[in-house]
């Protein structure tokens, strides 16, 4: 289990879906990776993250023209040390006008298709040795009922070639936005999501 009882001053946490900067910091500073990449930036956590503590990083968005899961991939094969990723739930918010936002998949196996590429475009992308840190979460669709979308990552990473490197890290939020819905029948609301280390 993960808390920090502050966000931390890293992006900017109007921006839907923003996570807060500690874990991140937590994970660079363990692994100590030499070039990060955040390939769906955001607000720019990760690189905020990334500049107080001297590390190189690439980041780019949806919002800036650029589809991290684009069948051609990203740039460099086998480039960075270290990828960070807080993809977009299927159409819980929508982050994007773009089409090819992942959040505006027409469907969930539309949008699993989109991921596997994702996925893929990572995997290809990190030096042998180097990880692969997704925070997800599962949630409960207004029509498709629970989603468990780290259930569907790890299988999606296990699928091109990444192990698991360690124990899931559960991440406790305040801000869940689930806990303060009121739903028709008897339900547990989601007060927290999950980060997941890949390895190549």
């Amino acid at each position: 289990m993960y808390h920090f009882h502050v966000a931390g001053d890293y992006g900017d946490r109007s921006y839907p879906g923003n996570c807060g900067g500690n874990l991140i910091k937590d994970l660079l500073l363990y692994f100590r990776p030499g070039l990060v990449l955040d390939p769906m930036s955001g607000s720019g956590t990760c690189s905020d993250v990334c500049q107080e503590l001297g590390i190189p990083c690439l980041d780019w968005d949806i919002h800036r023209g650029i589809d991290a899961c684009d069948s051609q991939g990203f740039a460099d094969a086998e480039a960075f040390d270290f990828i960070w990723a807080h993809p977009p739930y299927w159409r819980q918010k929508l982050y994007a006008d773009d089409p090819r936002d992942l959040s505006r998949a027409p469907t969930l196996e539309s949008f699993l298709r989109r991921y596997s590429q994702f996925i893929r475009n990572c995997a290809r992308s990190l030096k042998p040795g180097g990880k692969l840190a997704i925070l997800m979460g599962d949630y409960s669709d207004r029509e498709a009922g629970f989603v468990p979308l780290t259930y569907h990552t790890k299988r999606l990473a296990f699928a091109v070639g990444l192990r698991q490197h360690g124990t899931d890290i559960i991440r406790f939020s305040h801000g869940a936005s689930s806990s303060r819905k009121v739903y028709r029948s008897s339900f547990i609301p989601g007060l927290h999501d999950v980060c997941m280390i890949f390895e190549k």
